[in-house]
């Protein structure tokens, strides 16, 4: 049913109050009165029914009779066109068309009659039949005017004259409608949401009529019913408010009238930008135009149900209550209890975190800061963001492996390091906090839950319904809040606390496998949190523009979190993010994701043609919205979402029309948040404000967050570690003052006077020499705890040590015990001083008499190559063999499981291959000056046990190969390789080598075959 829009006067701004003597302007139309059934009711049913009567059976019983069936009795002949026109002949033609009429009104009547018995909706209009329509319908409710309540809403016989398009069209929420005769049909029709709303809207308005002497005694309630979408624009409070309040900002007094009221389908308005087609809204009582109805208290002509409904949304308005409309924040799941524990024994050793990050399930907390300053240097701000955190380092490892790998393939006539260079100050900081605060199992565990529930939508052929939001409880139950209830969710998805939410429990999320299919909402992203729930926006789906209100810095860090976010998670398959005003450093940490626009004009060009493309590509896909095009047989077509984040507050004029751009933008996957530094944005459809003490404030939305926020500091912290890991940034090619080009952060001395106290072996096997094995079950800690000391001779957080051992958690009394024994494990040198110390911004570092064969490799591997070997071949020869034979297996290969997960965050599995890679194709290079094939063979043979996908190291073993003049066994290495490459098939550089030394190769592998 097409949008109704009240008259001109009534949209334009609202007038002023008349004076006292004169009759008030603009009054709102009123529904005729229910009145009881008099004895003229009566005379005028009966004449009705004598007119139909006659119309639709007498008049064609008296053509029949006198002028004969209108149809031929047989089929005619051509000879009639050359006949003379008659009386007859024109009094045929004339009872042709009395019949035509006939059955034309008789369409009406039938039209009209089944609208008034089944109660629901506009009757349909039958083609050509404006007047006769109209007659039909003035008949039908005369003839209906004896029955419960179509006194009420049926037009008197004195509008006869007036046009049908007049007619047809509704002055309020279902004004049009005309109950039928039979209350159980009534009922029935009633009995989907947008029906009852429509008998909402009736009773209200014969209510309204009720006792008019009380309501004029204290004003009239105006009420008004959200109208169904006109195409793909829908309605709002805002343009409610313009219409009938005359400015679009009074938006804010309808809400407040009407949230967290039930609405007659069982919801609740929680935000203002919520709405649904069919709900009743209160309006102020200034309210004017041809859509509003009033209602009384009484409606007593209407069914019980329909007034059950009435009375029981009043009372949950603030007039009926006499206090405020409640405190309830509707948006915010409803927390289940955390679970009680298998074993409900107190461990020794409890693991409760001191200051939980909320809203991830896997808390990764770690104690509060002590006074012993062990929480140095670690912003705050990037703790309490789990999710950010984890994708800044999930992203920033994948950036140095790239970096490592492109270092590798491009080296040519040099070696280079396999050393990202270490980070100093605020990055250094930077970096600990990531590693603190990183919850890479919630993200998982997000990410696998949307994949999952996309898959079961698909598999039962339902589309993905639209969410607004979604927020992690901190029992780690998963809350998705949809803008229109859309049925039962699969399993094990569960049913809210209402029809709009759909929940998964913690458990039930760990259960999902990796599912094939589109992400599914990717516009999701982190705001804060509030009462130990983290909220996420789905931007991409927010009816219009989000604006942001605040102070220009404060504004600046929510758009920092938000765009490193969205450039990072671990949620999105793709993503175009476009900022404005603000983030021209960020691209860095996402190129291929982020860009950066200088101003409003650019932004509006720009996105005015992908909005046109993109409204082109969903109508030639047939798809709704970008939804439809991520699940089912469209799944290949991504719809990746584009988010606008414009941080310069636009003018007036600029804000306008990008009000309109983004009218829109909802169902095409385009999200605006915008910053202003007023309260009020022309078109928002979602306002906000972050205040100085970090706090997120939108209180049509009933949200009050924690705002996570990235400040300028470590915005630019975090930038710098992303440009260090390129090879390409611009960093220090020296590797850092005093520091030799590409040297290890620890070298050993590896002469016989540098025999270590402590020698760990990481490279096969987890082994430790020069200390005794602890007893208890606390051997496995301290363990783990030197290992990863170790790898970071550069020095180790507190908090990053504690993190990695209980990632759920600590309190500083288990960790500071920890601690202690593991100093004691590794006691001190011959000279007093402890082998477990702290440097000057308190990090704990290894005595260098503690060493792992790790770091022998290392500097082995640089002396050989840019020390001692450079000028003695000898030397180079002995060192680089020393270093192979180090290598006994993968790093820490017989690590038990569930333990040293704090490895995913390391690149030295990368690292590790690399370096063994290195060195096998240094040994190689340096027997083949001497053309001892045999050897270069072995050594590059024993490189591949440990790196076996290094195709540097099969290109070496091929030409050491044919170096030794034997086909048979080059090809034999050949058709080793290829059943190696699998169904991925030779490597193209692979491939070529092959062909000029073996061209006959792929004969071999056909005859294999």
């Amino acid at each position: 049913m097409p949008r109704r829009r009240t008259t001109s006067s009534s949209s334009s701004t609202a007038p002023s109050a008349p004076p006292a003597s004169s009759a008030p302007r603009n009054r709102t139309p009123q529904p005729v009165r229910v009145r009881r059934r008099s004895f003229g009711d009566f005379v005028k049913a009966f004449l009705a029914f004598v007119v139909l009567a006659g119309l639709v059976v007498g008049v064609p019983f008296a053509l029949a009779v006198t002028a004969g069936w209108p149809f031929p009795g047989g089929a005619p002949s051509l000879d009639w066109l050359q006949r003379e026109i008659t009386v007859t002949t024109f009094l045929h033609i004339l009872t042709v068309i009395v019949w035509l009429a006939w059955a034309q009104f008789t369409a009406c009547v039938l039209v009209e009659v089944k609208a008034a018995l089944s109660g629901v909706g506009v009757p349909g209009r039958v083609p050509g039949s404006g007047p006769s329509q109209l007659l039909a319908r003035q008949l039908v409710a005369a003839l209906l005017l004896v029955g419960a309540t179509a006194a009420s809403l049926t037009p008197g016989l004195s509008q006869l004259g007036q046009s049908l398009e007049g007619n047809q069209k509704p002055s309020v929420a279902a004004a049009q409608q005309t109950p039928g005769i039979f209350a159980q049909q009534q009922e029935q029709a009633a009995a989907t949401a947008n029906a009852l709303a429509e008998q909402a809207g009736q009773a209200g308005q014969a209510a309204a009529r009720a006792d008019g002497g009380a309501s004029a005694a204290h004003g009239d309630t105006k009420y008004y019913r959200i109208q169904p979408p006109e195409g793909r624009h829908h309605d709002s409070l805002w343009e409610v408010a313009e219409r009938h309040l005359g400015d679009g900002r009074r938006y804010k007094e309808i809400f407040e009238l009407n949230k967290d009221r039930v609405q007659p389908d069982g919801s609740r308005l929680s935000e203002a930008s919520l709405i649904r087609p069919g709900w009743i809204m209160e309006m102020p009582g200034d309210a004017r135009g041809g859509e509003l109805v009033e209602m009384p208290d009484a409606a007593p002509n209407v069914s019980e149900q329909a007034q059950q409904q009435i009375s029981d949304y009043a009372q949950t308005g603030d007039h009926a209550q006499g206090s405020g409309g409640g405190d309830a924040q509707v948006s915010l799941p409803e927390q289940r209890p955390a679970p009680t524990p298998a074993n409900p024994a107190t461990p020794a050793n409890p693991v409760t975190p001191a200051t939980p990050v909320p809203g991830t399930g896997q808390e990764h907390a770690t104690p509060a800061a002590s006074p012993a300053g062990d929480s140095f240097g670690l912003p705050e701000a990037l703790l309490a963001a789990p999710l950010l955190a984890a994708g800044l380092l999930g992203a920033l490892g994948r950036r140095r492996r790239q970096a490592m790998w492109q270092s590798a393939l491009g080296a040519v006539g040099g070696r280079r390091g396999m050393e990202p260079p270490t980070p100093t100050g605020d990055a250094q900081d930077v970096q600990d906090a990531l590693l603190v605060g990183a919850d890479p199992e919630g993200v998982r565990l997000l990410d696998r839950s949307l994949r999952g529930l996309a898959a079961s939508l698909t598999a039962e052929s339902r589309p993905l319904p639209v969410v607004y939001a979604a927020w992690m409880s901190g029992n780690g139950d998963l809350h998705l809040q949809l803008a229109q209830p859309a049925g039962k969710p699969p399993a094990p998805w569960q049913q809210g606390q209402d029809q709009t939410f759909w929940m998964l429990a913690r458990t039930d999320a760990e259960g999902y496998e990796e599912a094939e299919t589109a992400a599914p909402y990717p516009g999701l992203v982190s705001l804060g949190t509030m009462d130990d729930s983290r909220l996420l926006l789905n931007l991409e789906a927010v009816p219009g523009i989000v604006s942001l209100g605040g102070t220009e810095a404060d504004r600046a860090a929510v758009f920092a979190s938000v765009a490193a976010e969205l450039a990072t998670n671990g949620w999105s398959d793709r993503m175009t993010i476009t900022l404005v005003g603000f983030g021209d450093d960020l691209t860095p940490l996402a190129p291929n994701r982020i860009r950066h626009l200088d101003g409003f004009e650019d932004l509006f060009e720009t996105m005015s043609a992908e909005t046109r493309q993109r409204r082109g590509a969903l109508g030639a896909a047939g798809h709704d919205s970008v939804l439809t095009g991520r699940t089912g047989p469209a799944q290949h077509t991504r719809w990746a979402p584009h988010l606008v984040l414009l941080a310069a507050q636009p003018s007036d004029d600029d804000a306008l029309r990008l009000a309109e751009l983004a009218a829109d933008a909802g169902r095409l996957g385009i999200g605006y948040l915008v910053g202003t530094g007023g309260t009020d944005l022309p078109g928002a459809a979602w306002e906000m404000e972050i205040t100085g003490e970090g706090r997120l404030l939108a209180p049509l939305l009933g949200l009050e967050l924690d705002a996570q926020m990235l400040p300028a500091a470590q915005r630019r912290a975090v930038v710098e570690l992303f440009t260090d890991a390129d090879p390409g940034s611009g960093s220090d090619p020296e590797g850092g003052p005093g520091r030799p080009a590409n040297a290890p952060p620890f070298l050993v001395d590896i002469s016989e006077q540098g025999r270590p106290a402590v020698y760990a072996r990481l490279v096969g096997s987890y082994e430790i020499i020069g200390l005794d094995t602890p007893d208890g079950e606390r051997s496995a800690l301290l363990h783990e705890a030197l290992a990863l000391l170790l790898l970071h001779r550069e020095g180790v957080h507190p908090r990053v040590l504690s993190s990695a051992l209980w990632p759920r958690g600590v309190t500083p009394d288990v960790r500071d015990a920890l601690l202690e024994r593991l100093r004691a494990w590794l006691g001190s040198d011959p000279d007093g001083t402890p082998r477990l110390g702290t440097d000057a911004t308190g990090r704990l570092t290894l005595a260098k008499s503690v060493v792992s064969d790790l770091d022998v490799l290392r500097s082995l591997y640089y002396e050989a190559t840019q020390g001692r070997g450079v000028g003695s071949r000898q030397v180079r020869g002995r060192l680089l063999t020393d270093a192979l034979v180090l290598v006994r297996g993968p790093l820490l290969a017989d690590r038990p499981e569930g333990r040293y997960r704090w490895l995913t965050h390391e690149i030295v599995d990368a690292q590790l291959p690399l370096l063994v890679a290195d060195t096998g194709l240094a040994l190689s290079e340096f027997h083949l000056e001497k053309n001892r094939a045999e050897k270069a063979i072995e050594a590059l043979t024993a490189a591949l046990r440990t790196a076996p996908a290094d195709e540097r190291l099969w290109h070496e073993l091929l030409r050491a190969t044919h170096s030794t003049g034997d086909p048979d066994r080059l090809r034999a290495l050949a058709a080793d390789l290829v059943a190696r490459s699998g169904a991925r098939g030779v490597p193209p550089r692979t491939e070529a080598l092959l062909d000029e030394l073996l061209p006959t190769w792929r004969e071999g592998v056909s005859a294999a075959g």
